[in-house]
């Protein structure tokens, strides 16, 4: 009988111990977040300046759930980067599990947003309250990433709580492997949200 596991309950070193799980850190790696972005039109800096306005007004006011991330910040990030127009496909909730090695265990979890092109994964998405730091998601997170069909060899993920994101690289071609770009906040002086923004189309 396998056990079931929550992909949530896991720290990072137990995914690096069940799946002989490796982060890469060479530059080369995942270069993909820091080399030949795209540029921005003026019109797109003026609404992420707005999405950032938006988001630090709720802030300031209340907590922000999980389900507000999404509305506030997700939602018009993806749509700015082309995501909900041809030939992707959003899907959300959607349910993962993914065979333990040498162990008679099963992970699973819900994806909040998957981005696929005809069935290719493009982007898995996870969002979290703000009360919460990135650091307790990225767990679960890259454990979505081991769920990605075995014919594809490359998948990313974006993990946010709203004020924070942070990309994920995960690579099978030479064994599971990982790597994250640095971290970008709202809090930080200018708008981060650019970056994040030029990131998404460049994965796209």
């Amino acid at each position: 009988m396998s056990i079931g596991l929550n992909a949530s309950e896991l720290a990072l070193n137990d995914l690096h111990d069940r799946f002989a799980l490796k982060r890469i850190t060479e530059p080369a790696f995942f270069s993909e977040w820091c080399t030949d972005l795209p540029d921005l039109s003026e019109v797109e800096q003026i609404m992420l300046d707005r999405v950032q306005q938006n988001f630090l007004d709720q802030l300031a006011a209340r907590s922000i759930i999980e389900e507000t991330v999404k509305m506030v910040i997700v939602s018009p990030l993806l749509d700015l980067a082309g995501f909900y127009r041809a030939p992707y496909g959003i899907e959300s909730e959607v349910p993962i599990q993914v065979a333990i090695p040498s162990e008679e265990g099963i992970l699973q979890g819900r994806i909040d947003t998957l981005i696929v092109q005809h069935k290719l994964w493009i982007l898995a998405v996870e969002s979290k309250r703000t009360q919460l730091s990135i650091h307790v998601a990225l767990p679960q997170a890259i454990a979505y990433l081991l769920a990605t069909p075995a014919d594809q060899s490359t998948v990313f993920g974006l993990v946010t709580n709203g004020s924070e994101f942070i990309f994920i690289k995960f690579d099978r071609t030479t064994g599971l492997h990982y790597d994250l770009s640095n971290v970008f906040s709202l809090l930080n002086r200018g708008n981060d949200l650019y970056l994040v923004a030029q990131i998404l189309k460049q994965l796209g």
